[in-house]
């Protein structure tokens, strides 16, 4: 029979607000009587009361997994015990949480959504998170009893696990192609070949720390690439935005001149945009920085030019050492049509990943390893040259000595010449 579901005061409270509360949720499959879940729920309900109480959260981890794999289950066990040491909340006293890596582009049918709901609720909690910033499909509370089962009738349906711990996570890719006109590049392809090469850097932990890919298939970004992954390849084109006069003319007509200069021409932030006495569009493409602003408000006047590719950032991640960083352009423009071109991908990833398994200090990102290391260090080990469009940022001061400049180059070659390449690193 169901444990009798807890008194949640103070979870009742996050109820009143205008918004709607995970709360709610919570309290809508502990009340599913005819689930196997609903206990385990009214438990969680209890638990959760008590971390609102007291503060603090009584969750700590262990070792949970199935057969062959080293990470995709996040243990969770309550520490909550009663005086007798027996667990104060035994149907929540196991909560893990499986992750299940999505499709690429996060395709799915309706089916397919109903089948992964019949497994979870035979094996678990039925609180399911469609996707977080980790890009999994999250599982959010099973038993341990439950965890090999899942996982195979899951693996049944096509689904593998995740990535967890110090691995390469869970990657993934905008519905690009399939559906947004923005698209520069075949994400799917792409995000497919990259987790196929390194699935076993994700099944079994052994990195620094974690490393995360992420494909967008233009610069407006939708997976967040350039903020939280290691590896970011941004769809990009690298001629001139198309434009449809026609097209500019009519939006003009229908929404008046000013409200395009506001709108539009005002908020470039280079002001490479110009809007003509006969409402036609000017763009200076030299100073285009990709914002995609126009492109997002003029969605039928204007498009990405015809010459795309990808750009590449690397070292992206949330607080950890030393801040939160955006990624930094190692590859500015990269064709990404051919399989040749896929295979260079694939092997600068490889390049980068074994440079980072070889070299990060232990709990340390990407973007923090090339901070420790030096810029130049990091792209004369894995064999890019230079670029200008690698700047982290521009110039703040405008004045620069040149005189002495020969003299130093002459002194860094000799160097160079005397110890070799290692010496002059």
């Amino acid at each position: 029979m169901s444990p009798k579901t807890p008194e949640t005061p103070l979870l009742d409270r996050l109820e009143a607000g205008p918004w709607p509360s995970f709360v709610s949720g919570l309290k809508r499959l502990a009340g599913a009587e005819d689930k196997p879940y609903a206990g385990m729920m009214k438990h969680l309900l209890g638990q959760l009361e008590r971390s609102y109480q007291t503060k603090r959260g009584y969750w700590k981890g262990g070792t949970v997994g199935v057969i062959g794999y080293g990470g995709g289950v996040i243990p969770r066990f309550s520490e909550l015990r009663t005086a007798d040491g027996k667990p104060e909340f035994p149907e929540a006293a196991e909560f893990h949480t499986l992750r299940v890596m999505p499709p690429p582009g996060m395709h799915y049918t309706t089916e397919a959504l109903r089948r992964i709901c019949d497994v979870w609720e035979q094996y678990g909690s039925g609180l399911i998170a469609l996707h977080g910033q980790s890009g999994d499909i999250m599982l959010q509370g099973c038993a341990s009893r439950n965890v090999q089962p899942c996982f195979d009738a899951m693996n049944e349906l096509g689904y593998d696990l995740g990535g967890a711990g110090p691995a390469v996570r869970t990657a993934m890719s905008c519905v690009g192609h399939a559906r947004c006109e923005q698209s520069c590049y075949d994400e799917i392809r792409a995000h497919t070949r990259i987790i196929n090469a390194f699935l076993d850097d994700m099944h079994r932990p052994a990195l620094p720390y974690k490393f995360k890919f992420k494909f967008s298939g233009c610069p407006n970004d939708c997976m967040n690439a350039i903020q939280r992954s290691d590896m970011a390849v941004i769809g990009t084109w690298r001629d001139d935005i198309q434009i449809d006069q026609a097209e500019a003319r009519s939006y003009v007509g229908t929404h008046g001149r000013q409200a395009v200069i506001d709108n539009v021409v005002s908020r470039c932030p280079t002001r490479c945009m110009s809007l003509e006495d006969d409402g036609a569009i000017a763009i200076d493409n030299r100073n285009c920085v990709r914002c995609m602003h126009c492109i997002n408000v003029m969605t039928r006047a204007l498009s990405p030019g015809r010459d795309r590719g990808v750009t590449i950032l690397l070292g992206g991640k949330r607080t950890l050492k030393i801040g939160d960083l955006f990624g930094t352009v190692i590859v500015p423009f990269m064709k990404l049509e051919t399989a040749e071109d896929f295979a260079r991908l694939q092997e600068l990833a490889q390049k980068i990943i074994d440079f980072f398994a070889e070299n990060a200090l232990e709990h340390e990102r990407t973007g923090e390893m090339i901070e420790r290391i030096g810029f130049a260090s990091f792209l004369e080990a894995i064999g890019l040259k230079p670029d200008p469009c690698m700047v982290l940022h521009p110039r703040t001061n405008p004045y620069v000595r040149t005189d002495g400049w020969d003299e130093e180059a002459d002194r860094w070659h000799a160097r160079r010449g005397a110890h070799g390449t290692e010496g002059a690193r």
